[in-house]
């Protein structure tokens, strides 16, 4: 049966046009064979149209989108907090004090310069973060973090006018998505993917949007199964989302 090669949303308003789609190595869980479909959406990704396709489990990587349509394994699944019932738990809490007493945040429009490209490359290395075979130049970075097809910010955290970490943030009208978030190394006592994350939750309920999504939380995956930490949440699977119990 042949693989379908266009996926309409709702109500004809966008088309996501299959440009890639094979088999690969799961990059999350060891021996498992992954298939995550590269879209181009074709039409005007309105903030609306991103709410949409966060909700249909999509995510975004430069200007396509995709979600995992794996042979086998259902473990990714798409998570994101409610932002009116999120837990300020102490140990956040003291994480989001500790950051707003010695750290400042500047939300902007994504860019690449040395510096950036430096920490992220920084980042990868340290916490051993595959995907990459080489260091990313600056149209690496800016393919994968700049290009966008949609509304995209970034948050940059700053220590002084040291750059400390930057979050990639894409935003809908009524949810934002972390699409990606690096930082120093050597300023590892601000937490500062911890710290990015609580900053993402409090700009969604200054602007009244209801989810922060984070991407795929993977159970026995290091890397992601942190975002279990950020309650209340819900996870997308067999195509709904549903509360996760405490």
């Amino acid at each position: 049966m042949s693989r379908p090669t266009e996926f309409r949303l709702p109500n004809d308003e966008c088309r996501l046009v299959v440009i890639q789609d094979q088999t690969q190595p799961c990059p999350y869980r060891e021996g498992v064979v992954a298939r995550m479909p590269l879209r181009l959406p074709i039409g005007n990704v309105t903030p609306e149209i991103m709410d949409k396709m966060l909700a249909m489990g999509f995510r975004r990587s430069g200007d396509f989108v995709y979600r995992t349509e794996c042979p086998e394994c259902r473990e990714c699944q798409p998570t994101r907090v409610k932002v009116a019932e999120f837990e300020w738990t102490r140990s956040l809490r003291r994480v989001l004090k500790r950051g707003d007493r010695d750290l400042n945040c500047r939300w902007g429009h994504p860019s690449v310069d040395s510096n950036r490209v430096e920490m992220f490359n920084d980042h990868r290395q340290v916490r051993s973060l595959g995907g990459f075979d080489e260091p990313v130049d600056q149209d690496g970075y800016r393919a994968f973090l700049c290009n966008t097809c949609c509304d995209t910010r970034e948050l940059a955290i700053y220590r002084g006018e040291k750059l400390v970490a930057l979050s990639i943030v894409d935003v809908g009208r009524e949810s934002t998505s972390a699409v990606y978030t690096h930082f120093r190394p050597e300023e590892s006592v601000y937490s500062l993917g911890t710290y990015a994350v609580l900053k993402q939750i409090q700009w969604a309920n200054e602007t009244d949007r209801p989810f922060v999504y984070l991407g795929m939380f993977v159970a026995e995956n290091r890397h992601l199964n942190y975002k279990a930490r950020y309650r209340h949440q819900q996870r997308f699977v067999a195509e709904q989302w549903g509360d996760v119990g405490d």
